[in-house]
């Protein structure tokens, strides 16, 4: 493993206050740069300003999702970055969930397999500046050219939690994104994508000593995560099913107290990285023993660090 990516922006820190933060990473030893989108900033933005704050990391979505823009505007995007990083771009595609899909946006979740793989498709040809008029199996794109395609089009990488989307990835994409998983959990995944395709994970971290303060905060997020069905199918998938599964009741029932108490200890230690920031970095290096390419650390605030400092202190150079 010779990569070490953030997730921009960080919780806690107003997005223009990120200059500085993202002006020293190649310096703290960090490789790369990946957004998100789920509520908060969106996932272009932070990139376009990051393209310009730090002229070495790469940057990549993680993940935008393949229902909430039309493909000709998706590809306007990539195509954007692509020209504002040239060679240093990453687009990471995906599903999504049904709850930012059709709950937050009111547009339908279905076939997502084949929407994801129809996306790819179309990207592969407008990235490289074809013009593109296909009937694909869930969309039709009638005659769409980038006015500027990107001199070198960007590698794009989709996310991936199930051996359906892995295969994918495997035969289609550049590499596949994963989340919530285990340092031993990569082994499963790399079973199914193989061992030469990039495999990049966002992994949460929550720099503190305190395993108690570090487990209260896990439990709220494997809750609010683990009970989206894509994640459920997920973890059933990895082998947690039986020990999720007081959860999964407790919150069918309406009673989030007892399904956050539901979730074992064992559980919240496999899924959260936490710890002094020095036993965080020694657990993300055991990612990369069992293959993972990419880890992309997402701060989770913990341990009276800023998020300024908590950077500093989960740098691969701070050993």
């Amino acid at each position: 493993m010779n990569r070490w990516g953030i997730t921009i922006p960080l919780t806690g820190l107003p997005l223009a206050g990120h200059r500085e933060v993202v002006a020293g990473l190649a310096g703290l030893g960090y490789t790369d740069a990946w957004s998100a989108e789920v509520a908060g900033a969106d996932a272009f933005t932070p990139l376009a300003l990051a393209s310009q704050w730090d002229p070495e990391v790469r940057l990549g979505s993680a993940i935008v999702p393949v229902y909430t823009r039309g493909p000709a505007l998706l590809a306007q995007h990539a195509a954007t970055l692509a020209d504002l990083a040239p060679g240093r771009f990453v687009l990471g595609i995906g599903t999504s969930s049904d709850t930012i899909v059709e709950r937050w946006n009111d547009i339908r979740f279905e076939r997502p397999y084949q929407r994801t793989r129809d996306t790819l498709r179309f990207l592969r040809r407008a990235l490289a500046g074809e013009k593109v008029k296909e009937e694909y199996e869930t969309f039709t794109v009638r005659g769409f050219r980038l006015e500027t395609p990107p001199a070198t089009p960007p590698p794009v990488v989709l996310a991936a939690l199930r051996p359906g989307m892995l295969r994918l990835a495997a035969r289609e994409a550049d590499g596949a994104i994963t989340n919530w998983l285990a340092p031993r959990d990569v082994r499963v995944v790399r079973g199914v994508l193989g061992d030469e395709p990039e495999l990049i994970a966002r992994l949460f971290v929550c720099p503190t000593g305190d395993a108690a303060e570090a487990r209260a905060i896990g439990r709220w997020m494997i809750a609010a995560y683990l009970t989206v069905p894509v994640y459920r199918a997920f973890h059933e998938w990895l082998g947690r099913g039986d020990a999720l599964r007081p959860m999964h009741e407790a919150w069918a029932a309406g009673d989030r107290k007892a399904a956050l108490a539901a979730i074992p200890d064992e559980v919240v230690d496999d899924l959260l990285v936490h710890g002094t920031p020095a036993e965080c970095r020694a657990r993300v290096r055991e990612y990369g023993a069992n293959g993972l390419t990419t880890p992309v650390l997402a701060v989770v605030p913990g341990g009276g660090l800023s998020p300024a400092e908590a950077v500093r202190a989960l740098a691969p150079n701070a050993d």
